[in-house]
């Protein structure tokens, strides 16, 4: 069986870009149809950090109240411990938004209040376990995507095709588009580990690597950075990872040995960017667009204001024609440099944040930099809470 599906919009991945896309487009009346491969977004190890920027959109849309609502945990400075030493990353108290914290929320509560949201508008459809695996292409213009459901075929013709299905795109890879960067020094390894009564630790310990925690509640998140290809997923790799993990935090060392090697899963950091974000009849936002490090987490909320940035040049337009090619370019023009400075300043940190040094060894020169001058946590915290270019409606 076949089902065709005519609408204005088709965007391919429900994640933070797509749904942000789709609910702005449909709160401005244009039909929207978002394809997601997965049956719900119950998946893991994905990006949960809600910057200060995202929260005030979620303002501007009137759904900072739900999304409070949901369990979640703010942080207003982001610190780091440095074999003992306690220094700011970043701190948010000063910048000029309703909320001055990151918020960190499980990723699938928050695709729920954006699909939530979404589905109030007549104009917007979801459809789940909808694989797509092709694009259709008229008189060198795309028009749509093929895709498989669980009730068969998927035919769905639009004005336009935007990819936000993430850095491994089979639909970026069937329009042509091409891909420039440098690979990155780094990956990063996602595991639980087991929550103690009263157990805490701070956010981020580095020295000999690095570990961020997220404490979920009955568990911790644990990401720790290696360096790039250094994880087979062999048991010496195991017991190297185990003894790394110890000497940064020496209070994890029993909870981290009960962690096994199918509970490990490897991030294989990319830092890419597109050469060109479209072609005609199609636009690549997101990591589609541009694979980021997961350092300061900014990856979904640089997401999201590419989401935003598309709504508002490309929403108007989507009213009386099918975009073309110079209404593209205009969104990557607009969201080039913040991804350019973005990555970097990753490329420029990422040595540091899998730097092996010796107990005692000296801090590095910008940890040094920030201990020494305080106040430049409130540029770093700008720079991480609004990024480069904060979008707005």
């Amino acid at each position: 069986m076949s089902t065709q599906i005519d609408t204005d919009c088709v965007i391919v991945g429900g994640g933070p870009a797509g749904l942000m896309l789709a609910l702005m487009l449909a709160r401005q009346g244009i039909d929207v149809t978002v394809a997601e491969k997965h049956a719900d977004f119950l998946r893991d190890f994905r990006g949960d950090t809600i910057h200060p920027s995202t929260q005030e959109l979620l303002l501007q849309l009137g759904l900072l109240d739900e999304f409070l609502a949901r369990p979640h945990n703010d942080m207003s400075r982001v610190t780091l411990s440095w074999q003992g030493t306690e220094l700011t990353l970043a701190d948010f108290t000063r910048l000029p938004t309703h909320r001055k914290v990151m918020t960190f929320m499980p990723q699938w509560d928050f695709l729920d209040l954006l699909a939530g949201s979404a589905s109030r508008h007549p104009g917007f459809h979801l459809l789940r376990s909808t694989q797509v695996d092709g694009l259709i292409t008229e008189r060198g213009r795309v028009v749509g995507v093929t895709g498989t459901a669980p009730e068969g075929d998927v035919v769905v013709r639009a004005q336009l095709v935007v990819d936000a299905s993430g850095r491994d795109s089979d639909v970026r890879a069937a329009a042509g588009l091409t891909q420039v960067g440098s690979a990155a020094a780094m990956d990063v390894l996602w595991f639980r580990l087991a929550r103690r009564a009263g157990e805490t630790y701070p956010f981020i310990q580095a020295g000999d690597g690095m570990i961020i925690t997220i404490d979920r509640g009955d568990f911790f998140q644990i990401a720790h950075v290696i360096p790039a290809g250094s994880w087979t997923g062999s048991v010496d790799d195991l017991d190297r990872m185990r003894k790394r993990v110890a000497r940064i935090s020496p209070r994890m060392t029993d909870p981290v040995a009960a962690v096994a090697v199918s509970d490990v899963h490897v991030l294989r950091v990319r830092l890419e960017r597109l050469r060109r974000w479209y072609t005609e009849g199609m636009l690549c936002i997101g990591d589609s667009a541009h694979a980021m490090s997961p350092a300061g987490g900014v990856g979904i909320n640089l997401a999201i204001q590419d989401a935003v940035a598309t709504a508002r040049l490309l929403g108007p337009v989507l009213k009386v024609r099918a975009p073309v090619g110079r209404d593209l370019h205009l969104v990557q023009r607009r969201r080039t440099w913040p991804v350019w400075i973005t990555q970097f300043v990753q490329r420029r940190i990422q040595g540091q944040l899998i730097a092996s040094r010796e107990p005692g060894a000296a801090l590095p020169f910008a940890l040094r930099m920030l201990r020494d001058h305080p106040r430049l946590a409130y540029l770093t915290g700008r720079f991480v809470g609004l990024g480069a270019r904060p979008e707005s409606m």
